[in-house]
């Protein structure tokens, strides 16, 4: 898929909510919906606070011209090899000087990203939700475990279709001990919009699809959901070692 299609896909749910970016979500679902896009939705994009310099960070380390070639677009959202190339002290100053999060921040939640930072770093969205003392874009919404387990790219296996509405088979976050993990899978009713004729629309029984603030993003295969339970995973594991 165009990787400026492919990322809009993902960046609709938190936009749709006035969450992140500009306030321009009839704009980038329209995008989506005639599988189009242009510069227009590329500039769309790069009004989001922290998904466009991530892109611009994943590039660069890689040695990529465009920040929204398919790969880095699905580094920064799912998760793949290229995370592998940004270092620590890339990654602080990334934090420092085109997050500018040392400004944001309180000192004392500042000092526990340092920490977490010194014990593995990947720079995608995924590593952000769970690392991050708080959100950006987010009116100062703290890492509650509701939130992240909302803000976060989950998928879900399909196990029912019934028009609009799609029943999946779901991992959650949990915290245990102010430890995060993943809970015992259940079953999750998301909705999603019939007004498109693309992958969303057709889904049936035993395919997997991901998620963004419940809004389905696309159809997945099971490489996809393995690269991003483990990029997860790795995000947890950092958390954990300094809650």
């Amino acid at each position: 898929m165009d990787g400026v299609l492919r990322c809009s896909r993902y960046a609709f749910g938190p936009n749709r909510l006035h969450f992140c970016g500009p306030d321009a979500n009839r704009e980038i679902w329209d995008y989506i919906n005639d599988g189009y896009t242009d510069f227009g939705l590329q500039k769309l994009l790069m009004g989001f606070e922290a998904l466009y310099p991530y892109l611009k960070r994943i590039a660069r380390s890689n040695n990529i011209a465009d920040p929204f070639d398919p790969r880095v677009v699905e580094a920064y959202w799912i998760g793949n090899p290229l995370l592998d190339t940004v270092d620590k002290q890339e990654q602080y100053d990334f934090f420092i000087d085109d997050l500018r999060l040392k400004d944001k921040l309180p000192s004392k939640r500042f000092h526990l990203l340092e920490n977490r930072i010194q014990n593995g770093i990947l720079p995608n969205h995924n590593f952000h939700v769970i690392n991050v003392p708080k959100k950006m874009g987010h009116q100062g919404m703290d890492a509650t475990e509701n939130f992240i387990d909302s803000c976060r790219i989950s998928w879900g296996k399909v196990l029912a279709v019934s028009g609009p509405s799609i029943t999946l088979s779901y991992e959650p976050i949990i915290s245990v001990n102010n430890k995060l993990m993943f809970g015992t899978p259940l079953e999750k009713i998301i909705i999603r919009r019939l007004e498109a004729d693309y992958d969303i629309e057709m889904l049936t029984e035993g395919q997997y699809v991901t998620l963004h603030w419940d809004v389905p993003c696309e159809v997945v295969n099971e490489r996809t959901v393995q690269l991003l339970r483990r990029y997860t995973l790795e995000s947890i594991r950092i958390a954990n070692l300094t809650n």
